[in-house]
């Protein structure tokens, strides 16, 4: 396998070869820090001294480079602006062709430039990670947050390529003004945003959106799945290969799945404090019939995640069977008068939760050019499933009897969602198509560079190919074997993470602090969530219907938010600053959410409802997005992936919640509201504190 020293080598184009990262030279540092710590020439303060003073070179003669260049093609440009003018007042098509082809020439000059970019960026961050495990610093973190927010940062210049935006807009008028609007007075601003572009203007996009995270709203609510797409160029016979593994109807059933499991989790919210008082216990009992599902699903996770790296078909017939049990045992809880069996009901059904499966077949086998649609379907079914769930309950209004089985507002959930699950059953047993796992083993063990496109994150399509003498080949081989021992270099360190001691070892602070905001946000929206029945009918006496048409205003804002969110306020501003900013509305929210006063009005209650949801909906976009960015790239896949530690720290959170709304029940229902609302608040606090411990090393 190639490693990034070799790759630098080979994807540098040959007249800008002074100007890349020295890989070379900075490995034999990195060789001469080590023999003079080990023998107390340098101590450790002077071996980071002079590895950042050594990085600091290296990132100047980058910027300096690419602003020179910049500056070149800004002069091109505004030469060709003149030849323009002078066009427009005696038209020549000829002219007008020519034209077209030099800013063509232009746009491919950048391409080179952006390419430029993205290799020594993706130098810089690799040759970090390679100091950190060589010396065990933390220097990354160090490093990266010291340099980013510094007025005469160069780094963000490397990270963020600063001025380029401007040579692409002017490129891209240029061109769109040229392009089948020849005599026009019309220019681009005056057109629809979907007219025809130049096909120059299309790469010069792609190759911008592998150096920045592409924040439209197909690939915000993906990264929300957290779905990694690599956003490799495929080879041939990869695509075939991958066209060969996909079914439609297999990934339909996938998303229905997540709908349904969702649907099932919270149709019950609405009638759970009623369905505890009929068998004899406090309505604030509903926390714990609630979270016992979130209970079961931390279990469930691990093994359904596992269980996906032999099967698809197995775990989702399991989980059918399971879920259908659940939900028989949760109806059947009514007659037999047990609060027990209700319980039993739905820690089945949390057991039956195969939300690991649904993301894992979708990262696995949906194609790389239809994955990230498939990852907002897995986000959108997931939305809609929360939303239908409470307006479902809303609707099951009915009491009557068959033989000796009670149908009412309680059990029927639990009936409706059995009669779904059986239904979906039997459509996954006659339609669902197992992938071949024995084609992706062999196509994997014939195909080592799909394996590095996977594993590596960096720029694969090079404009050049160097011819290196075979003694310079010899020789940096036999450097890399004696110094690389990086994680590109070492093929055990590439592999995901074996267990959830080793996936822990990979979270650094940046990642710890984004879990555990997903933790206070998701504990925030369970707490909000489920004992809405409980405190509406406490405070307003309002009815099962009144509630789940609540609930399901709430479910029904996720995907609005989402799309302003993705679509329009991630492109203004960076995904850090809408993180601090949705916690700051999260925290007025549940502030906003206390009885302070002697009384306590619907008013106050939706509108703080309403904040806190909305704000922890966004909130839980822009984390997972985050998450995606800063984990570690073996947590992308495995069983122990950042998905699954996600969604133990969610299930957790919501474990803890129903737990708290149980517990402080014993209290009495008028300090319910405040009691649980304080340990929100308390986590909120802390979350915000530690965003801004990390906030410099959140990119």
């Amino acid at each position: 396998m190639v490693n990034f020293g070799k790759k630098l080598m080979a994807d540098q184009i040959p007249e800008w070869k002074g100007y890349y990262i020295n890989y070379k030279l900075m490995k034999k540092k990195v060789k001469q820090y080590g023999q003079q710590l080990q023998h107390g020439e340098k101590n450790r303060r002077r071996v980071l001294k002079d590895f950042s003073k050594m990085l600091d070179d290296q990132i100047e003669k980058i910027v300096l480079f690419l602003l020179e260049q910049q500056g070149m093609m800004a002069s091109r440009i505004e030469k060709l602006g003149k030849l323009r003018a002078i066009l427009a007042e005696q038209p020549d098509i000829s002219g007008i062709a020519e034209l077209r082809e030099a800013y063509r020439e232009v746009g491919l000059d950048l391409i080179k430039l952006l390419k430029f970019v993205d290799l020594n960026a993706t130098g810089i961050r690799k040759f970090l990670k390679k100091f950190d495990k060589r010396f065990g610093y933390r220097f990354t973190d160090y490093y990266v947050t010291s340099r980013s927010n510094h007025p005469y940062s160069q780094l963000q210049q490397v990270f963020k390529h600063v001025g380029v935006g401007a040579v692409v807009g002017a490129l891209s008028r240029n061109l769109a003004d040229l392009q089948e609007r020849q005599g026009s007075y019309l220019s681009i601003y005056d057109q629809p945003s979907t007219a025809l572009k130049d096909p120059i203007i299309d790469m010069i996009n792609s190759s911008v959106d592998k150096l920045t995270r592409s924040t439209n709203f197909l690939r915000f609510l993906g990264q929300h799945a957290l779905i990694v797409d690599e956003e490799s160029p495929s080879i041939a016979g990869e695509e075939e290969m991958e066209d060969k593994k996909y079914h439609f109807i297999s990934l339909m059933l996938n998303l229905v799945n997540t709908f349904l499991y969702m649907v099932n989790t919270y149709i019950i919210v609405p009638t759970a404090d009623d369905y505890s008082v009929s068998l004899g216990a406090a309505s604030t009992v509903c926390g714990v019939v609630i979270g016992s599902m979130a209970v079961a699903q931390i279990f469930s996770s691990v093994y359904f995640s596992a269980w996906s790296n032999k099967s698809y078909f197995k775990p989702l017939i399991f989980s059918s069977i399971v879920l259908f049990l659940g939900n028989v045992c949760y109806a059947m809880a009514y007659d037999m008068k047990s609060l027990t069996v209700l319980i039993i009901g739905r820690l089945l059904c949390g057991l039956g939760s195969a939300r690991a499966v649904n993301r894992r077949y979708i990262s696995d086998c949906v194609p790389a050019r239809i994955r990230m649609q498939a990852s907002a379907g897995f986000v959108s079914a997931s939305a809609l499933g929360m939303a239908c769930g409470p307006a479902l309950a809303g609707l099951l209004q009915w009491k009557f009897k068959i033989y000796m089985v009670t149908f009412n507002q309680s059990t029927l959930p639990g009936w409706v969602m059995a009669v779904a699950w059986l239904l979906y059953l039997i459509w996954l047993w006659i339609s669902f198509k197992e992938p071949n796992r024995a084609t992706e083993v062999n196509d994997t063990q014939q195909n080592p560079a799909s394996v590095q496109r996977a594993d590596i994150d960096q720029l694969e399509n090079g404009l050049a190919q160097p011819l290196l003498r075979d003694s310079e080949n010899k020789q940096n081989e036999a450097e890399d074997e004696e110094v690389d021992d990086s994680e590109e270099a070492v093929h055990d360190s590439r592999k995901p993470a074996t267990s959830i001691g080793s996936a822990y070892k990979l979270l650094t602070p940046s990642v710890k602090v984004q879990l555990l905001i997903y933790f206070m946000l998701k504990y925030a929206m369970e707490i909000l969530l489920s004992e809405s029945s409980v405190i509406t009918n406490y405070y307003f006496n309002w009815n099962t219907s009144a509630v789940a048409i609540f609930l399901a205003i709430l479910g029904l804002t996720v995907l609005p938010v989402n799309v302003v969110v993705g679509t329009y306020i991630s492109n203004m501003f960076e995904d850090r600053q809408l993180l601090l900013v949705s916690q700051i509305a999260l925290l007025v929210g549940i502030i906003f959410s206390f009885k302070i006063t002697s009384t306590y009005s619907i008013i106050q209650y939706v509108s703080s409802a309403l904040v806190t949801f909305v704000s922890a909906e966004v909130l839980e976009g822009v984390n997972l997005s985050l998450l995606s960015s800063v984990m570690s790239s073996r947590l992308s896949r495995g069983t122990y992936n950042g998905g699954l530690l996600s969604t133990e720290a969610g299930t957790l959170a919501r474990v803890v919640a129903d737990c708290t709304i149980t517990a402080a029940g014993y209290l009495g229902i008028g300090k319910l509201l405040n009691v649980t609302l304080l340990p929100s608040l308390v986590i909120c606090g802390t979350s915000i504190t530690c965003t801004f411990l990390t906030y410099n090393s959140l990119f």
